[in-house]
C-alpha cells in the first residue's frame, strides 16, 4: 500500500487534470454554443434550397451536369470531415467507422476511390490506411468556420466532378442532433439525385415531405435555366456544403464538451476514493505512532 504521502501526491496531481479538463470542458460548450447558432441559422436556407434543387431536377437537360455519372469511370470521390486534434470522446471513431461501413457496403472489386480530407485526425487516418489521398484541406478550415473557407473546397469539389473522373461524390461526417446525440451520416453530394434528397430531408432533416413528393412542383425560373445553373447553382452548394460543415463542427465541440465533462467527473470521483485511501493511511500511520509511543512509556516504566 502507498504511503500517505504519495497517495497526497497523487491527489494533487488528479486535482489539477480535473482542473484542465474543466476548463475544456468550458471552452468547448463556449464554442459549441457559437456552432450551434451558426447550424440553427443556416439549416431553413439549406433545407429550402435542397428542396428547390429536388422540384428543380426535372429539367434534365440543364442539370445533366449535376444529375448524370460519368459511366466510362469507375472511380469515387469521398469527403471524410474529422476533427483538428482529439480528446472529442467517439467523434472521429464514429466517422471512420461509419466510412467503413460505407466501403463495404458498396464494396466493388473494379471500383476506386480517392479522398478528400478535412481535419489532421482525418488526414492520418487515410494516410495510416494507405488510401488514396487526393487534397487535404486541414490546415485551411479555422474555427469559427467561415464561408469563404468553405467555398474554396465547394470550387475544388465542382471542378474535380466536371472533369468527369468521378461517377459519385460523397461526403462522411457527423450531423448534429443534439449536446449529446451526433449522428454519422454519409451523404451522397454528386450526382444529384431527387429520391437521394427526399430520403435525407426525411431522415436527418425531419422534413416530411410525403405531400410534395406526390406532387408536380414547378417553378418559375428567371431569366433562364441555364443562368441559374451558372450562376445560382454553385451558390446554393456552396451554402448546402457550409451548413454540412458547420454540423460538423458543432458535433465535435459537443462531443469534446461531454468528453471533457466526463473526464472531469472521473477526476472527482478519483479524488474522492484518493482521499479516503488517504485518510485511511494517516489515521494508520498515527495510531502506529500512538501505540509505539505508549509501547515505549511502558518499557520506561519496567525500567
Amino acid at each position: 500500500m502507498p504511503s500517505w504521502k504519495e497517495i497526497k501526491s497523487r491527489i494533487k496531481s488528479v486535482k489539477n487534470t480535473g482542473k484542465i479538463t474543466k476548463a475544456m470542458e468550458l471552452i468547448s460548450t463556449v464554442k459549441m454554443k457559437k456552432a450551434q447558432e451558426g447550424v440553427f441559422s443556416a439549416r431553413p436556407f439549406s433545407v429550402s434550397a435542397m428542396n428547390i434543387l429536388r422540384s428543380t431536377l426535372h429539367e434534365e437537360d440543364v442539370f445533366s451536369e449535376f444529375t448524370k455519372r460519368t459511366q466510362d469511370s469507375d472511380r469515387e470521390l469521398i469527403i471524410v470531415v474529422a476533427s483538428q486534434k482529439g480528446l472529442c470522446g467517439g467523434y472521429n471513431t464514429n466517422v471512420f467507422k461509419k466510412l467503413v461501413e460505407y466501403i463495404r457496403t458498396d464494396w466493388d472489386e473494379t471500383r476506386y476511390y480517392d479522398y478528400v480530407t478535412i481535419g489532421k485526425r482525418a488526414r492520418d487516418f487515410i494516410l495510416r490506411t494507405g488510401q488514396n489521398l487526393v487534397m487535404d484541406f486541414s490546415d485551411e478550415m479555422k474555427d469559427p468556420l467561415t464561408q469563404a473557407e468553405s467555398r474554396r473546397l465547394v470550387r475544388f469539389i465542382l471542378n474535380e466532378w466536371k472533369t468527369g473522373k468521378y461517377q459519385d461524390v460523397t461526403i462522411i461526417y457527423n450531423h448534429y442532433v443534439s449536446a449529446i446525440t451526433q449522428i454519422p451520416v454519409a451523404y451522397k453530394f454528386f450526382p444529384l439525385d431527387k429520391d437521394h434528397m427526399i430520403a435525407f430531408l426525411h431522415e436527418i432533416a425531419h422534413q416530411d415531405i410525403s405531400a410534395e413528393v406526390t406532387e408536380d412542383d414547378s417553378y418559375t425560373i428567371e431569366p433562364s435555366p441555364e443562368r441559374i445553373v451558372e450562376a445560382v447553382l454553385p451558390m446554393i452548394f456552396d451554402l448546402m456544403f457550409h451548413e454540412l460543415l458547420l454540423e460538423a463542427k458543432a458535433s465535435e465541440h459537443a462531443a469534446r464538451m461531454v468528453a471533457m465533462k466526463n473526464a472531469k467527473d472521473s477526476a472527482n470521483k478519483k479524488v474522492a476514493a484518493l482521499t479516503l485511501s488517504y485518510n485511511k493511511a494517516r489515521q494508520a500511520s498515527i495510531t502506529k505512532e500512538v501505540s509505539e509511543i505508549v509501547s515505549w512509556v511502558e518499557s520506561m516504566k519496567d525500567a
